[in-house]
C-alpha cells in the first residue's frame, strides 16, 4: 500500500485517466492502473491491509488517502473521471442528502459494503484518573451551548460533582471525521436529549435542536487531533489529565499505554462493541463507484478481499476490527461479489 499526499494523486490521476466516460458518463476505455481511495482514517489501517493483499495477487497496489469521511464523501460524490476517486471508506453510513449530491454529479450507481463493526472509545492514559462517564456528562463538558445555554463548565466536577476537579481536556477528531458524527450521534445527542424541553425541539425545530445538540464548544476543552488518531493517541498517553475520543481499534492496539472510559458504566471492548452495548458502537462501510468497475482494474477485487478478511479468522480481527454477526457479513459478501447498487431509500 502506498499512501501519497492528495495533490501528487490528482496530478498522478489526471494523467493516468483522462476520463473514466467524463462527468456524468457510464465509464469510458481510458483508465489508470491503480485505484484511488479517499475517506475515514478510522478504516483506513483496515483498508491498507486489505490494500497489501491484493497486491500480492498481482494487481497495482490501491492509492489510499486518509482525509475523514465526510471530506472522503465529498470527494467521491464530486464526479465520474480521472480526478474523482473509485472508492471511499466510512465510519458512518452515508447521508441521503450526500447520496443527492453524488446522483447530481453524475455518480448515480454506488455499492455499499459493510465491513465491520468499531466503536467510538473514550480512554485515557493507564496513570489517569479511572474516569466513569454518562453522555450527559460528555453532553454537558463538550457542547457550546448545553441545553441551550454557553457552557462555563472549565472542570470535569463542574459538569458532575461525582467526577473529578481536574481541567476539561479533550482529544477528539475534526467536523470532517466520521468519528466525529458518531460523537455527535451517539452520544451528544443522547446526553442532550436527556433533558424533555431540548428533546422536544427535535420536532419543533430540527436545525436548533442539531446546533444545540451538536455543536462543540471552540474554547480549547475540546481540541481537534486531525485525521490521524495515532496522534491523539499519543498525546492522551503523555497527559494523564486528558481523554482522547478515536475509533475502538486505536484503543485496543494501545491497550499498555491506555485504558477505555466506561460509558453509562459500560467499558467499550470487543465484546460490548459487538453486541451493540456500549453506546458508541457503529458500523464501519466502504463505497464503490459502478461507473469505474470496468475502467479501473482491482476495484472489485479491493471489495471481495476485504469479504475473504472480515471474518472471526480473518486478518481484519488481528488488526482490531470488530466482526460483525454471520448474517451481515453473508449479505455484504454477495455485494461484493455481485456489485449490487444501493438503493438510496434505505438512507436518512
Amino acid at each position: 500500500m502506498r499512501f501519497v499526499p492528495q495533490l501528487a494523486i490528482l496530478a498522478a490521476s489526471a494523467l493516468a485517466l483522462s476520463a473514466c466516460g467524463g462527468a456524468g458518463g457510464g465509464g469510458g476505455t481510458d483508465t489508470r492502473d491503480f485505484v484511488r481511495i479517499v475517506g475515514s482514517s478510522t478504516v483506513y489501517p483496515f483498508a491498507t491491509a486489505v490494500a497489501e493483499a491484493v497486491a500480492k495477487t498481482g494487481i497495482k497496489s490501491p492509492v489510499i488517502e486518509s482525509t475523514g469521511t465526510g471530506s472522503g464523501i465529498k470527494l467521491f460524490c464530486a464526479g465520474i473521471g480521472a480526478s474523482h476517486p473509485d472508492i471511499v471508506n466510512a465510519s458512518r453510513r452515508m447521508k441521503a442528502s450526500e447520496y443527492e449530491s453524488c446522483a447530481k454529479n453524475g455518480v448515480k450507481d454506488i455499492v455499499e459494503i459493510q465491513v465491520g463493526l468499531d466503536g467510538i472509545a473514550f480512554a485515557e492514559a493507564s496513570g489517569g484518573p479511572a474516569m466513569k462517564l454518562t453522555p450527559t456528562d460528555v453532553y454537558k463538558a463538550l457542547a457550546a451551548t448545553p441545553f441551550g445555554k454557553p457552557n462555563t463548565a472549565k472542570t470535569w466536577a463542574d459538569v458532575n460533582p461525582a467526577l473529578p476537579a481536574i481541567p476539561i481536556s479533550v482529544y477528539g477528531p475534526p467536523s470532517t471525521s466520521g468519528t466525529r458524527d458518531a460523537l455527535a450521534e451517539l452520544i451528544l445527542t443522547k446526553g442532550c436529549d436527556s433533558d424533555p424541553a431540548t428533546a422536544a425541539l427535535l420536532d419543533s425545530d430540527k436545525e436548533k435542536h442539531k446546533d444545540i445538540c451538536t455543536k462543540v464548544r471552540e474554547d480549547g476543552a475540546y481540541v481537534e487531533g486531525g485525521e490521524n488518531d495515532n496522534l491523539i493517541v499519543q498525546k492522551i498517553a503523555a497527559n494523564p489529565k486528558a481523554i482522547g475520543v478515536f475509533g475502538f481499534s486505536f484503543l485496543e492496539e494501545n491497550m499498555d499505554k491506555l485504558k477505555g472510559i466506561p460509558m453509562d458504566g459500560i467499558a467499550p471492548t470487543y465484546q460490548t462493541v459487538s453486541d451493540f452495548s456500549y453506546p458508541g458502537a457503529r458500523p464501519l462501510y466502504i463505497y464503490l463507484k459502478a461507473a469505474h468497475l470496468k475502467a479501473i482494474k482491482g476495484m472489485k477485487d479491493f471489495a471481495v478481499e476485504f469479504s475473504n478478511a472480515w471474518g472471526p479468522d480473518g486478518y481484519l480481527k488481528k488488526k482490531g476490527m470488530v466482526i460483525a454477526p454471520d448474517d451481515v457479513r453473508k449479505i455484504n459478501a454477495d455485494v461484493a461479489k455481485n456489485m449490487t447498487p444501493l438503493d438510496p431509500s434505505f438512507l436518512n
